[in-house]
């Protein structure tokens, strides 16, 4: 997760300094027109990770599955068979200042381990954002994500891995 939020905490701090020492106070400070063009930090709350759930190898080569972003549905590779479960799309809840435009970026590789040994990549990553994202009027933007899931070394396991999802504004 990413959140703007310290690049805006230090420059209220500045700004805040800065108006004690000219001799007005920093309640002034928060009723003046500075205030109201401050922006609101972004924040980014994970809803849930992607599940590809479980899966098999054909035969002792390496395959891969991906999630689509927009209706969740898993796909697998000639190597790779789905052994049903319930899998989905990663959702994100993004806050922030309303009708800002954002820009979200994924990952290109996160590397997944499982308690085993073995290892797994995900890659690809898409999402199912317009082109330029918006915050809607109450400063909120929901978005799905799905990835490229790809086995290495044809090991097995519980794979877990950290997905970080950078937001800014434009």
């Amino acid at each position: 997760m990413a959140c703007n939020g310290s690049v805006l905490a230090a420059a209220i701090a500045l700004s805040s300094a800065a108006s004690v020492a000219a001799g007005t106070s920093s309640c002034e400070l928060c009723l003046g027109s500075e205030a109201r063009g401050a922006e609101r930090p972004l924040h980014i709350v994970l809803e849930s990770g992607l599940q590809f759930s479980r899966l098999g190898l054909v035969d002792r080569f390496d395959g891969g599955a991906e999630i689509d972003p927009r209706t969740g549905e898993k796909r697998v590779d000639g190597n790779m068979v789905d052994l049903g479960g319930m899998s989905y799309q990663g959702r994100a809840r993004v806050t922030g200042e309303p009708l800002r435009p954002v820009r979200i970026e994924l990952p290109s590789r996160v590397q997944l381990r499982s308690s085993g040994g073995g290892e797994a990549e995900l890659s690809d990553f898409v999402t199912d954002l317009p082109p330029v994202a918006t915050l809607d009027e109450n400063g909120v933007l929901e978005f799905s994500f799905g990835a490229r899931l790809s086995s290495r070394g044809a090991l097995g396991g519980n794979f877990r891995g950290r997905v970080a999802i950078r937001v800014d504004y434009f």
